[in-house]
């Protein structure tokens, strides 16, 4: 019955436009950044960096984030969606994959500056995450929005395919060498997405009409214009409720981004080359339950339940990566693997749950011919409040790798008392799109 096909797959074929663009080309980051990812920390590990220096580079990374979002959305509106997604895309993505090639042909004492560069350059990733979700959202119809996250999360979460490649390059060769070889790759496939979204989109509706209003304005004029911005947020409860969930999301998952491979591979002693398949299990495990239970929420605006389930499901998985003893000897024993694999099944629950939510929450809130502008100030309200976060944590984690687990279960738990405050109550029972209050 045609009732009876997962909205999904319906939303899926029937993708035209820019929303093709985006959603079709989203598998190609597992040809590329997901493949360095699973290694990304424990290589500056091996190049010489303490836990303490890893957890500062990502938090310069995100403070330099904060300053390009100030500019973010005002470059998306005086360049326009399309041409700021291929400029900064490029910029952030492909350039630093060189910048930590080269880190590991210097000095040991030279490679934390080295990162710490990658990591500003990176930090424009913040401007064409703008640029890139107005280009997807903007001309698509508004009970779309929830499904085109989900598919996009699908999409990413479709690298999971790929991680045996890095696995047998680890391997063969060894872990630098490895990485180096996959540095290449990435900075040509992302390269090759950049190029391949800019074909096949078009500038959008909005995009166009906020050129026109913002030719010949001068960028401190328009700076100036986010404190009206930024009153609009601070009079919606709606936008409140959602970027706190963001934050709490983002200090969460940035946290486990950096460490959790530490912590496995240093503490628990799991070997170099099984590194890639916990995030091949997360990745897939998340794809399945996109298709079997988050797609019947990526329906409604009832966010109570989902959200308790998602942070519900975190905190197990990180009060379980914290508790893992580690094992005797010299490498992970069969009790170890058990654990983790617990730990990746909700993991995996919590992150598909809060990814989709966290951004799903805000795109139905804010008003869309104030797009750009909004969530670019969101952007930046998020970001700045998770920058200490990677900072602490890596200080945990220079006491006892499995610290910064005990901080991110602290979060997850005020993410569910957030929840339970903000839905007190029943819920309505109709669907209806949120009204902003």
């Amino acid at each position: 019955m045609p009732g009876s096909r997962n909205p999904l797959i319906t939303t899926l074929i029937g993708l035209r436009g820019n929303q093709r663009a985006c959603v079709y080309t989203e598998p190609l980051w597992g040809l590329s950044l997901n493949l360095i990812l699973p290694y990304l920390a424990v290589y500056m590990l091996a190049l010489g960096l303490r836990d303490v220096q890893i957890g500062l580079v990502t938090t310069v990374g995100m403070g330099g984030q904060v300053i390009a979002g100030v500019l973010g959305g005002i470059i998306t509106d005086k360049v326009g969606r399309r041409r700021t997604t291929l400029l900064l895309d490029a910029t952030a993505w492909s350039i630093p994959c060189l910048i930590w090639l080269i880190a590991s042909y210097v000095a040991p004492s030279m490679a934390f500056w080295v990162f710490l560069g990658a990591s500003l350059v990176n930090s424009l990733l913040v401007i064409t995450q703008n640029s890139w979700t107005c280009l997807m959202v903007e001309d698509a119809d508004r009970d779309q929005i929830p499904h085109l996250f989900s598919l996009v999360m699908v999409g990413a979460n479709l690298s999971a395919l790929f991680a045996p490649i890095s696995a047998l390059l680890v391997a063969r060769l060894s872990l630098i060498l490895a990485v180096r070889i996959l540095l290449v790759n990435a900075a040509v496939v992302m390269t090759v997405k950049v190029l391949w979204v800019y074909w096949w989109s078009h500038e959008t509706s909005v995009g166009l009409r906020r050129q026109r209003e913002t030719a010949g304005v001068a960028v401190w004029r328009l700076v100036s214009e986010y404190r009206s911005v930024l009153g609009i947020m601070l009079r919606s409860r709606a936008t409140l409720f959602g970027l706190a969930i963001a934050a709490l999301f983002t200090a969460i998952f940035t946290v486990n981004n950096t460490f959790w491979q530490i912590a496995i591979n240093q503490r628990l002693l799991v070997p170099d080359v099984l590194l890639p398949f916990f995030p091949m299990a997360k990745s897939l495990l998340a794809i399945v339950f996109y298709f079997a239970v988050i797609h019947k929420v990526s329906g409604t605006t009832r966010f109570r339940l989902p959200l308790l389930a998602g942070f519900g499901a975190y905190l197990v998985g990180q009060v379980l990566i914290a508790a893992i003893p580690a094992g005797p000897g010299e490498a992970a024993g069969w009790q170890t693997y058990v654990g983790l694999a617990v730990c990746v099944l909700f993991d995996s629950f919590g992150l598909g749950m809060l990814a989709m939510l966290a951004e799903a929450i805000i795109a139905l809130a804010i008003d869309p011919h104030e797009r750009s502008r909004i969530m670019a100030v969101q952007r930046i309200v998020v970001i700045a409040a998770t920058v200490p976060f990677g900072w602490i944590a890596g200080l945990l984690s220079e006491i006892d790798r499995s610290l910064p687990f005990v901080l991110t279960s602290g979060l997850a738990i005020i993410g569910i008392a957030v929840t339970l405050v903000r839905y007190k109550g029943p819920q309505p029972v109709t669907v209806t799109p949120p009204v902003v209050t």
